[in-house]
């Protein structure tokens, strides 16, 4: 709901063009906090497994996925690992007028919305 907020708060905001904003939460976490979360949430065990790159990829390919693109995807979550996608600043927050939602609030507003 944040990004589209922040979607929304651009569309319609004078002044945008050439604008880049780096749009992340105030509070990093890690996909293990993340299927911790959902676990809690859904009342169901989830448990993030951290895969060697190649063996993602080729779980990717066996469901379908384009080899190509589970190449690029299993390399993107090497990034992600790196912190490629850490954000730092506070556009979103700054768009949207108020704290981000935290992350927990998130997975329980979409599991109970599922």
């Amino acid at each position: 709901m944040d990004y589209a907020e922040a979607a929304a708060a651009v569309l319609v905001a004078e002044n945008q063009a050439g604008k880049v904003y780096e749009l992340g939460g105030d509070h990093a976490f890690t996909l293990t906090d993340l299927a911790r979360e959902i676990s809690a949430a859904a009342n169901k065990p989830v448990v993030y497994q951290d895969l060697p790159a190649s063996d993602y990829a080729g779980l990717l390919a066996g469901f379908g996925v384009p080899e190509l693109f589970a190449d690029i995807l299993a390399d993107s979550d090497l990034g992600i690992a790196r912190g490629d996608l850490l954000v730092s600043g506070s556009d979103l927050r700054a768009l949207i007028g108020r704290p981000t939602t935290p992350m927990p609030a998130a997975v329980r507003s979409a599991v109970a919305a599922a």
